[in-house]
């Protein structure tokens, strides 16, 4: 939904602009999360769990590895996840460092050189933009695919973070000190962002 309200936002322009960045703000508190949540969070949110190296992904498109093989993301899953964190960082912070030289400048503009600046902001408006909206089209293309050729709802296990599956696995963590956990996290990254869009600020 922000990626939605960011593009939706940034093509307005505007006095949307302010929640333009109110929205790029929140992803980019986000991804933080995801970054740290990937080394402490459950069996299931860990990164080492992104199955995506040569070889399985090779299995994978030779049709080697079985359906149900991947309780959590199969390789070519992995994979387009870490694209679309990748992308989404890189769409963020160049955005911090753009300006459209009207009335919207990003907090860390001023930090930089002229060049770096023209070089954030037409990446921001327009290569970046437009690939994420072309890979969250494909995510989003891939769970309806699963879900009518593979019957497997997705969605669900993604909404409620509970997988069916006729073999043991590990369960995905779900107690209180889990959920202290990611609250302190959530605030530890919104800290960060808080920290960081401040910088320039500081400096000027």
């Amino acid at each position: 939904m922000l990626v939605v309200a960011l593009v939706i936002t940034g093509n307005v322009g505007g006095n949307a602009m302010v929640w333009h960045f109110r929205c790029g703000y929140a992803v980019l508190s986000l991804l933080i999360f995801r970054l740290i949540w990937g080394f402490c969070g459950g069996h299931w949110s860990r990164w080492r769990q992104l199955a995506c190296t040569p070889a399985l992904v090779w299995q994978y498109f030779k049709g080697s590895t079985p359906p149900n093989a991947f309780l959590g993301h199969n390789p070519l899953g992995s994979l387009s996840v870490i694209a679309i964190l990748s992308l989404l960082a890189l769409q963020v912070g160049t955005g911090l460092f753009s300006d459209d030289e009207i009335f919207n400048m990003g907090p860390l503009a001023s930090l930089v050189s002229q060049s770096t600046v023209s070089l954030a902001t037409s990446w921001h408006k327009g290569f970046g933009k437009t690939f994420i909206i072309l890979l969250v089209a494909v995510h989003l293309l891939a769970i309806l695919w699963y879900f009518l050729k593979q019957k497997q709802n997705l969605t669900t296990a993604m909404l409620k973070g509970d997988k069916t599956s006729d073999k043991p696995a590990p369960a995905s963590q779900d107690g209180l000190a889990n959920w202290l956990l990611a609250a302190l996290c959530i605030l530890v990254s919104a800290g960060l962002v808080y920290v960081l869009i401040n910088l320039g600020a500081s400096a000027g």
